[in-house]
Formats: structure tokens, sequence, C-alpha cells
């Protein structure tokens, strides 16, 4: 049996998802607070009461301070749970006193009940301006937005930013990007109504 072929996009996304991860690493914890404080801002502005967020893995942006600002303004947090390959993320409900579970992937996720987010706030590698993202090629988050049909923020650093990036039949991009410089509208809309 001959070995699946691996097609020229996938060859060029996994070329890029070593540099931008190498890019994400290099930034300040500067640039993460500002993040942080304009992700805040953005948030702020929406009326979603369930926000789907992600426990860090080593060297991602991490969430957790502004998970805490969220929970005191009364919002509630998810955090997902990956399910086997080809399926979209669950989400679990999380507060400070639920204790994490392991994950696929080195993952964690909240021993909580699951909740349905109203926004997703979503992590890249790399981003273009026309809303095209480069995640870590599992494809679920774009299972995730196709199924749930919400609001999407992505979110991410400025030295993240790519021309143009290789997209594929099922990816799917994000109407508003935010950066620690800038907050992007790309013009698509991936929700409902």
């Amino acid at each position: 049996m001959a070995a699946p072929q691996i097609s020229e996009i996938d060859l060029q996304k996994k070329e890029l998802r070593r540099q931008m991860a190498e890019r994400r690493n290099a930034a300040s914890r500067d640039m993460e607070a500002a993040l942080l404080h304009r992700l805040h801002n953005v948030i702020e502005a929406q009326s979603a009461s369930v926000i789907a967020a992600v426990w860090p893995l080593p060297g991602e942006i991490d969430l957790r301070p502004l998970c805490f600002q969220l929970l005191k303004a009364g919002r509630r947090i998810g955090f997902p749970e990956t399910p086997p390959k080809g399926h979209p993320l669950l989400f679990r409900e999380w507060k400070e006193s639920v204790p994490m579970c392991e994950g696929r992937f080195g993952t964690s996720y909240p021993d909580g009940p699951e909740v349905i987010p109203d926004l997703v706030l979503v992590p890249f590698l790399a981003f273009d301006r026309t809303g095209y993202r480069l995640g870590y090629g599992g494809g679920y988050y774009d299972r995730t937005l196709a199924k749930l049909k919400i609001p999407a923020i992505g979110y991410g650093f400025s030295i993240q930013e790519m021309e143009a990036l290789p997209a594929g039949p099922y990816d799917i991009p994000l109407s508003v990007i935010v950066t620690e410089k800038e907050t992007i509208k790309t013009g698509f809309h991936n929700s409902k109504g």
C-alpha cells in the first residue's frame, strides 16, 4: 500500500509552522500584556456570555489573566477538550476551583460541565489580513467554527503576520484578529444571521 501523498500546501504549512513558532516564542512579556489588554477591550464590546479560550501550552500566549478578568465581570469561560481527530472541539466550563484534566496533544481542560460558547478566541501560529490563520494542523478550530457558526476572534502577535497564507478548502477565515498593536477586521463573517 502506497503512503498517502502530502500536498504542496501541507508542506508549505509544515515549514511555516516551524518558523512562526520561533517568532511567537521570541515575543516579550510586554507584547503579551499589550495583547491581553487589547483583547479584553474587544471582548468587552461583545455581548457574549460564554467565551471559549485556551489553557496555554508551553510557548503559547497565556490567556488565564484575561480569563480571570472575564470571570470577575460575570462572563463564563470554556476551555477546549480535544476529541479524536476529525471532530470539533468540546468546551468545558472553567472556574478557579475546577481541577484540570490531561488532554490530547499535551493540552489541559477543566473537569467541568460542557458549555456551548457564543464567542471563540482562536490561537494561531500565523495570520494574514484576509483572516486566514495557520494553526497546528489538526483542523479542530475550522471544524468547530463550521459547526457553531459563532463569532471568532483570532489573537497573536504582529510579528506573526504574513503577506498571505496557503489556504485549503476547509480553512475558515476569521472576522477579527487582535494583536498587541491593532484590531484587524477582515470583512469575513462566520456567525449566524
